[in-house]
């Protein structure tokens, strides 16, 4: 098999096979409402006075990114930047735990759910997902894309998805690290999970397929959402979780192309999912208005929200089970979206939203091409409480390449050429925005109001922010804005929020610090324009 695999093959797996051939009984593409039924009759979610399914994941509210896996196979194992993010599981590894896997379903009730990820037919992937439990078939059902029902009849999956979270494995007999397991073989073309109920495990692994697909077939896979405005100009979205990606996407006055994850083309952008999984602890139905209202329907997965178990009323600001509560449900749940879920025309401007925890970058700053290389690379930003395992309350500062290291299978470099390449080609303008904190650090400060990075976003996209003054930052050397309609200009100098001004460039500079020792995994593979991009310390002022 070569690096230029055709994708569109079906899957062949006789372990499969089997299975789907004996399991007794065997769901397959049950409508919202049957699955609804099916996992309230199984015990496995209830449903609230609002008209969601409440569902809860147990032990694991997060990701379980140190229990993952790729199969190490000759075939793209070159192509593959292996380490802590991509770590290598022997073939026979693999096998041994499929069938262990495939034994314990054979006897079990079993959810088949057939789809697409990928809305452009010339890059989308079949995937077939098969779930233990039925509430997680409803998630891959809302989630990706639902073909027309004429072409489930002769369905042939690219990929499958086998999910087994009761199935606990035994890290003495697996191999594994833990009783989790999430591990993907680009070679069988299977992702296993097994020992977690978080059902973000799903759509993340494929997107870490499409992440290793779509840049042999010259595409830019994208961790961002994306929206278009009345004109066709496109905008992205580029961040980690908690950063805004959903909330600030979802603008009553732009269509939403999604919110997670995308492909940029030479003929557009498109969306790879159906739907949306959007954090929902403490949302605002002021702020958050179309999101909230998303919550509320009957079809919508609410995921680890608490609620009064005998009016069945759910409490958004409730984090006693985790900060990470989710809601999932179909894109067009969202009113003004792009029903095709894609668009042909190429951005006009390229977000990088960071949450920084340290409070000390402005909340928007104009970037240069070679600072966009830069930022893109460093990928900077704080984890938030529950997205992954083992987060505590305070959000931790960290460096994920490409806004979605997690998910990336190729070297950064690969990736961050694309977006050199997209950038020369159409003319983007690129800015950072900060949506984290500001007056000081985490549990000094405050967060940065969600009015204010509206403001600063709309007078992006509309153009008026073209015309304004800047200033260059003194570290960094972005484009600060001096003034913003509907913006405090205090707000646009950091500096201006905190207490202590000495205070303010100590922990300015200690990130910067941080910045440059984090390029330097990268400095090698960079020119000297993206080099020269990143900040300066002040001691070399």
């Amino acid at each position: 098999m070569s690096m230029h695999t055709d994708w569109t093959t079906e899957v062949n797996n006789t372990e499969i096979d089997i299975l789907l051939g004996h399991a007794a009984p065997l769901y397959h593409n049950l409508s919202v409402a049957s699955l609804v039924e099916h996992a309230i009759r199984n015990g496995e979610a209830l449903l609230a006075s609002n008209g969601a399914l409440v569902a809860a994941t147990g032990q694991y509210t997060g990701r379980s990114p140190k229990d993952k896996f790729i199969v190490r196979r000759p075939e793209y194992d070159s192509a593959i930047d292996w380490g802590a993010v991509n770590q290598p599981m022997a073939p026979e590894v693999f096998e041994r735990l499929l069938l262990r896997v495939t034994a314990y379903l054979a006897n079990r009730p079993l959810y088949v759910q057939d789809c697409y990820a990928g809305a452009d037919p010339r890059y989308r992937l079949k995937v077939r997902v098969i779930n233990e439990m039925a509430w997680h078939n409803l998630f891959a059902k809302q989630l990706f894309i639902r073909p027309p029902r004429e072409e489930l009849a002769d369905f042939r999956p690219n990929f499958l998805v086998l999910h087994a979270p009761n199935f606990k494995t035994d890290p003495a007999i697996d191999g594994t690290r833990s009783e989790v397991v999430v591990a993907l073989d680009f070679v069988r073309r299977i992702v296993l999970i097994a020992g977690t109920a978080y059902a973000g495990e799903i759509k993340k692994s494929i997107f870490t397929v499409l992440n290793f697909i779509l840049p042999l077939q010259g595409v830019f896979p994208m961790h961002c959402s994306a929206n278009v405005g009345a004109r066709g100009d496109v905008a992205l979205f580029f961040g980690l979780s908690g950063t805004g990606k959903t909330t600030l996407s979802a603008d009553p006055h732009r269509r939403l192309i999604g919110d997670d994850e995308h492909g940029w083309s030479d003929e557009g952008v498109f969306n790879f999912e159906g739907g949306c999984y959007a954090k929902v602890i403490r949302l605002s139905p002021e702020a958050e208005p179309q999101i909230y209202a998303a919550t509320q329907r009957f079809g919508t997965i609410l995921e680890n929200v608490v609620y009064d178990p005998t009016s069945r009323s759910v409490d958004l600001n409730d984090d006693t089970i985790t900060e990470n509560t989710r809601a999932s449900y179909p894109l067009d749940f969202i009113p003004n979206v792009v029903p095709e879920k894609m668009t042909r025309t190429h951005p006009e401007n390229v977000i990088f939203l960071t949450c920084d925890a340290s409070g000390v970058l402005p909340p928007i700053a104009r970037l240069s091409p070679q600072q966009a290389m830069y930022h893109f690379i460093s990928g900077y930003t704080s984890k938030i409480a529950g997205t992954e395992v083992g987060l505590g309350i305070e959000p931790q500062i960290t460096f994920s390449a490409c806004f979605g290291a997690p998910f990336m299978v190729h070297h950064p470099y690969r990736y961050a050429d694309l977006l050199r390449q997209k950038l020369a080609r159409y003319g983007c303008s690129c800015w950072l925005v900060n949506t984290g904190w500001t007056g000081g650090s985490f549990g000094v400060g405050k967060r940065i109001s969600i009015r204010h990075t509206r403001a600063l976003l709309s007078a992006v996209l509309d153009g008026r922010l073209k015309d304004a003054r800047f200033r260059p930052d003194r570290l960094f050397g972005f484009d600060v804005p001096t003034s913003c309609p509907d913006v405090p200009v205090e707000i646009l100098d950091p500096a201006n929020s905190w207490a202590n001004r000495d205070e303010y460039w100590k922990r300015y500079d200690a990130l910067a610090a941080r910045f440059t020792e984090n390029f330097k995994l990268f400095a090698a593979g960079v020119t000297d324009e993206v080099l020269q991009a990143g900040p300066k310390r002040l001691s070399q002022l």
